[in-house]
């Protein structure tokens, strides 16, 4: 049991999710065969300049492709990384396998966070990804409300060694559900991240390292949303830019997504609402877009 209690109609939905991330690319076709080969997941639709790839039904990461941008500079705010959750070690190595044998140049750590375990790649366009799988919350320490989270060492090889059998490595995991567990951000600095995604959009805080990094969720997760300035201290808002083009909320139901747009308005943002979606910017123009949770 964790130590969060949110008082209704200033907080999110409990049941809130993440939905999918989408990215706005260069050059389509081989982001595509990458988030397909290497990282395992299915492409669910492709339209013109749009392609959306998932696991089990369910939309992962959406790739739109913009030609006339480019990649923004460095230091500015955006995605710092898209973690995708695999539901069972099994699977999440099944994907670090696929990742080792294709793609061995674009893995750039792992960790243990005691509440998951964690791999880090980069796509081609230098998006980051987190490949994980999250220990059941019964394993999870909270301490006055705030979730006891690490980085320690976790090999990789190892991993491996202790996951993947031939038949795992041969796909037996393929057809299992993933889904976007969180979205790490670069932002310009922790206060003003705190006081949109916690006091505003009504997230939990459940972790926070000094003015360094922030961790947010709904109903009691480790986090949903994070946000750092380790490459990004004093952005500010970002420029049209390759990279992040849309981070997707799942709200459980139509009372929930209304009093988001309710707070959202008293809070004084401007928000696009048509009744089925609300959008809104966070202070670097990040979009982000809730939505009512669909079940494939």
């Amino acid at each position: 049991m964790n130590g969060i209690v949110a008082a209704s109609g200033d907080k999110l939905a409990a049941d809130t999710a993440m939905g999918a991330v989408t990215l706005l690319v260069g050059d389509l076709d081989a982001m595509t065969a990458f988030y397909r080969d290497v990282v395992t997941l299915q492409v669910l639709a492709a339209e013109g300049d749009t392609v959306t790839l998932g696991r089990a039904g369910r939309a992962i990461v959406i790739l739109q492709r913009e030609p006339a941008l480019r990649h923004a500079t460095p230091g500015s705010a955006g995605l710092y990384h898209t973690a995708i959750l695999f539901e069972t070690q099994a699977a999440l190595a099944a994907a670090l396998y696929s990742v080792a044998r294709q793609a061995p140049g674009t893995f750039t750590g792992s960790a243990d966070h005691l509440v998951s375990q964690a791999f880090y790649f980069t796509d081609p366009e230098g998006n980051g990804i987190e490949l994980y799988w999250d220990r059941d919350r019964t394993d999870w320490s909270w301490v006055h409300g705030q979730i006891e989270m690490a980085t320690l060492g976790l090999d990789p090889n190892a991993f491996l060694n202790e996951h993947l059998t031939e038949e795992v490595a041969l796909g037996a995991t393929a057809q299992e559900a993933a889904s976007v567990g969180h979205v790490h951000l670069s932002v310009g600095d922790v206060g003003t991240a705190r006081t949109f995604y916690v006091d505003t959009l009504g997230f939990d805080q459940t972790a926070a390292l000094g003015n360094q990094a922030l961790f947010v969720s709904a109903g009691g997760y480790h986090h949903h949303m994070a946000m750092n300035v380790w490459n990004s201290r004093g952005a500010g808002p970002r420029m049209p830019a390759l990279g992040l083009g849309r981070i997707d909320l799942a709200l459980p139901h139509t009372d929930a997504l209304g009093e988001l747009g309710e707070r959202l308005r008293h809070h004084g943002l401007q928000v696009r609402d048509d009744g089925r979606t609300v959008s809104f910017d966070d202070p670097w123009a990040n979009l982000l877009r809730a939505t009512i949770a669909t079940t494939a």
